[in-house]
């Protein structure tokens, strides 16, 4: 049998007293937020080193995207390598886990494009209320 959403989440419930220690809070809270999205759709084409990601994402501060990487690498979903020049760069890419990530994050990025036009008539109907 298919667990269903109400049933995942009272499974959630039962099994967790401590709820900080949720996995899936543990995880949303580090992929679901605007850069580490971002982020990981600008690694989708393969690696970029990290002014390369700053030039693409040109309104996150460089304390911003270091802090999302971080969080990124620290998951598991993001690998940093670093190349012994003068000065050392520092290149990002999708680890297998990011990898596996990376087509339920699309699957969102396209339901949030075709939703849009419908959540934008929401909003209005809501703020003419």
């Amino acid at each position: 049998m298919e667990a269903t959403p109400t049933n995942r989440m009272k499974d959630w419930k039962a099994q967790a007293s401590d709820l900080s220690q949720c996995p899936v809070r543990q995880v949303l809270d580090h992929v679901s937020a605007k850069w580490p999205v971002l982020i990981l759709m600008e690694l989708e084409q393969g690696p970029v080193r990290f002014n390369a990601l700053l030039r693409a994402l040109p309104d996150i501060s460089k304390r911003m995207l270091t802090q999302s990487l971080r969080n990124l690498e620290r998951d598991g979903i993001v690998r940093r390598e670093v190349f012994d020049t003068k000065p050392p760069s520092v290149c990002y890419s999708l680890t297998e886990l990011g990898e596996g990530f990376l087509p339920h994050l699309l699957a969102m990025v396209d339901w949030a494009e075709k939703g849009m036009p419908h959540i934008a008539a929401a909003r209005a109907a809501f703020d003419r209320a």
